[in-house]
């Protein structure tokens, strides 16, 4: 199952080539289709409480080298692939690039191959390549379907997240030689590498090879510059998918290595991570209060609500963390929405100027409802879907740090302020350009494709036992493995304490 679920949008890919070229969207829409429907289906299929790890398979690829394939999927990840596969989708079935249309497709499919790898796999040979992989579709996208200054946003974007990956790569070839030690097979299993026993030492030096590479994609501050240059520069598709799951690759790896794998170094560094999620979630919210450019606020204020997924993540315990992993899924929706928001004006205007907008409630009205709707997802207003991890995750790191929950609490109040501005001015300011006023609504294609987004808003934020409760069991598991692998008796005792009062929930 997650062999097809990997593979198939990259089996679509190369046969798109095939496709005639009036025919492609049809065809894309259909193959991304496909895979949200095999992922759904393994969704449903999965006992998340039967074990750890579902849907497994292996085969040895390099046995002397310890390289296999191995795939395997949690609550956790598999979340994270059932939303890639929806915004994938979603992306597709509302794209308006007319050039080159059969290339843009066919390196979308590709990426969502390489993002279903990163999710599904326990061998961390097949993570780095599928980790480095998404790099290049991503790079092309940019690069050919931008606009502005889209080479230098592309470039940049690369050299980035590939000199952090770096770091990640020299980490996983040190494990596999501490497991040669330990047992004297050398092994890239994940499996295996969660029954090493690290001394203090080396996890720190460890967390500090793999937490770069995973802070660069986040991206974290003050790595985070990157970030601003590719949204703006990127075409909707583009900006839709690096917000909605490409920022998850990073945290994803805070989670699923850093955590269980160096349970001592997490707690030594827990302070450090959330000293700089602190200044992402105030420093980049009032840099996107300061932005004349509806893209760049959005882009901004992804980077602020990424700073409250660090903060979720490295409270340690799992309130924080099942808070951080469901504003992740949030946050994809959230920011993706609007991105492909902004993409419908700017099909209509060609500028994306708040200064240029005004009155807009008058004349698109459906659209104004439906941007409000997302608006308030992401400002974190109760019973929508970004209320939930918000609150999760700042309750989770006022276990630990009360001054940390503060500053959090400043970001997104600040964040309430600039996106409240922004609507006011768009939908409700003085209308300063009378080509707003032949303005046409969201026809039908577009409203197939952005509604199914905003009653996940609702439905998520009124009912989010239906990914919390198998989060949880999965977060369990992770916060068992950091109690377990601990070295010191200290952080064993630190960790069970702030694990302590998890009935409160």
């Amino acid at each position: 199952m997650l062999t097809l679920i990997i593979f198939f949008p990259a089996i679509g890919a190369m046969l798109g080539f095939l496709i005639e070229e009036r025919s492609i969207k049809f065809y894309g829409v259909s193959i991304a289709f496909i895979e949200l429907i095999l992922a759904l289906f393994a969704w449903f299929r999965a006992d998340f409480g039967a074990y750890e790890f579902e849907l497994m398979s292996q085969s040895a690829l390099l046995p002397t080298l310890g390289i296999s394939y191995l795939v395997g999927v949690d609550a956790i990840s598999l979340s994270l692939i059932v939303m890639s596969a929806f915004m994938s989708l979603v992306a597709l079935f509302a794209l308006s690039v007319k050039e080159n249309l059969k290339h843009l497709i066919i390196s979308v499919l590709f990426l969502e191959m390489t993002m279903m790898g990163v999710f599904a796999s326990l061998d961390m040979i097949m993570f780095y390549l599928f980790w480095e992989l998404s790099l290049l579709p991503m790079l092309y996208i940019i690069g050919a379907w931008g606009s502005g200054k889209r080479i230098y946003a592309a470039v940049k974007f690369f050299i980035y997240t590939f000199l952090g990956s770096v770091f990640m790569l020299i980490g996983i070839i040190f494990m596999a030689y501490l497991n040669f030690k330990s047992s004297g097979a050398w092994s890239f299993s994940l499996l295996d590498w969660y029954g090493l026993g690290l001394s203090k030492e080396a996890q720190i030096w460890l967390f500090i090879a793999f937490a770069f590479a995973f802070a660069v994609k986040t991206p974290m501050f003050p790595f985070h510059t990157w970030l601003p240059y590719a949204h703006g520069q990127a075409p909707t598709i583009g900006s839709v998918l690096l917000a909605a799951v490409l920022l998850k690759m990073g945290t994803y790896g805070f989670v699923r290595l850093c955590l269980p794998l160096f349970a001592d170094a997490s707690v030594q560094f827990y302070g450090v991570l959330c000293t700089l999620g602190a200044i992402m979630v105030v420093y980049t919210a009032l840099i996107a209060y300061a932005q004349d450019d509806m893209k760049q606020v959005i882009a901004y204020s992804s980077i602020s609500h990424m700073g409250v997924i660090i903060l979720g993540i490295f409270s340690l315990n799992s309130i924080g963390i099942a808070g951080a992993i469901f504003l992740m899924i949030s946050h994809g929706v959230v920011s993706g929405a609007l991105f492909l928001l902004v993409g419908m004006i700017y099909d209509r205007r060609h500028t994306k100027l708040i200064a240029e907008f005004g009155g807009l409630a008058h004349v698109m009205p459906r659209f104004a409802l439906i941007f409000g709707v997302i608006l308030l997802g992401s400002i974190g207003l109760p019973l929508t879907i970004g209320f939930v991890g918000e609150f999760l995750s700042l309750l989770g790191v006022f276990k630990i740090n009360a001054m940390f929950a503060f500053f959090g609490g400043i970001g997104i109040i600040v964040g309430a302020i600039y996106m409240l501005s922004l609507y006011r001015r768009v939908f409700f300011g003085e209308c300063k350009n009378e080509r707003n006023l032949a303005l046409k609504d969201l026809n039908f294609k577009e409203l197939i494709a952005i509604v199914p987004l905003c009653l996940l808003v609702i439905a998520l934020g009124v009912y989010p036992n239906f990914l919390l409760k198998p989060i949880d069991i999965s977060t369990q598991n992770i916060i068992s493995k950091m109690q377990k692998r601990a070295v010191l008796q200290d952080d064993k005792d630190k960790i069970s304490r702030l694990n302590s009062a998890r009935s409160e929930r």
